[in-house]
C-alpha cells in the first residue's frame, strides 16, 4: 500500500502530517489511527486515509473553474501555503483576517462570489466557513483529530497546525490538481521542487 502513495510514507511523518491534537472529535475517529503518539497524548492521524482523500479532494477541485474557488486561512502557519496553493492552481484567496460580510453582503466592497471554499481549519476559519455554509457552497476543509464536521462536505484529514505539515498538505494538492488538468508542464515543476519554500517564514 505504501508504495502507491503519492509521497513516500517517510515524507508525511517527516513533516508530521500525522501529528493529531490532544483531543478527538466523534467525527474524526475514523481517520485516526488506533495509536497513539509517543506517550504524549497526541492522536495519530492515519496517513492512508490522508493519501487517499488527497486523490479525492484533487479530483473533487477540478470540477470547479479555479476562478470560483475561495482558499481561506486565519492559521498563521497555513497563511504562506494557502496563498501559493491559490495562485499555483488559479484560485482566490483570503488569509490572515477575514472580514465578516465577505460571502453575504453584497454592499460590502470585499463581496466575493466563490461556488467552492477550501478551509484550513474548520474552527479556526469559522466566519468563512459559516458564511460559506449560508451561501450554499461546498466546504472543502483540512481536518484535525479536535475538528467537528457538521458543515464539512469534504475532509481532508491532516496536522492543520504545523508549518511543515500545511506546507506539504498544500503543496502536494497543488500538485494533484495540476497534474488532474494535464498542466503540469516542467516549468511548474521547477516552481515546486522543494517543498520547503512553500514553509511560513514567521
Amino acid at each position: 500500500m505504501t508504495d502507491s502513495m503519492l509521497v513516500p510514507h517517510e515524507t508525511y511523518e517527516v513533516h508530521k502530517v500525522h501529528i493529531g491534537a490532544l483531543q478527538k472529535s466523534a467525527d474524526m475517529k475514523p481517520f485516526l489511527s488506533d495509536e497513539q503518539g509517543d506517550g504524549s497524548g497526541l492522536h495519530l492521524i492515519d496517513l492512508e486515509h490522508t493519501d487517499s482523500r488527497m486523490r479525492i479532494v484533487a479530483q473533487f477541485l477540478n470540477r470547479y473553474d479555479s476562478s470560483r474557488i475561495l482558499v481561506v486561512s486565519a492559521r498563521q502557519y497555513g497563511q504562506r501555503p494557502a496563498r501559493m496553493f491559490a495562485q499555483s492552481i488559479g484560485a482566490k484567496h483570503i488569509v490572515g483576517r477575514f472580514i465578516p460580510g465577505t460571502l453575504t453582503n453584497p454592499r460590502l466592497r470585499t463581496y466575493i462570489e466563490p461556488e467552492l471554499i477550501v478551509v484550513t481549519d474548520p474552527q479556526a476559519d469559522q466566519q468563512s466557513l459559516s458564511e460559506a455554509v449560508s451561501s450554499g457552497m461546498p466546504v472543502v476543509a483540512i481536518c484535525d483529530a479536535n475538528n467537528n464536521l457538521r458543515n464539512v462536505d469534504l475532509c481532508l484529514p491532516a496536522n492543520n497546525k504545523g508549518r511543515q505539515s500545511l506546507s506539504l498538505i498544500y503543496w502536494l494538492l497543488s500538485r494533484e490538481v495540476l497534474k488532474g488538468r494535464g498542466t503540469m508542464d516542467d516549468d511548474t515543476w521547477a516552481t515546486m521542487q522543494d517543498v520547503n519554500d512553500w514553509e511560513s517564514t514567521f
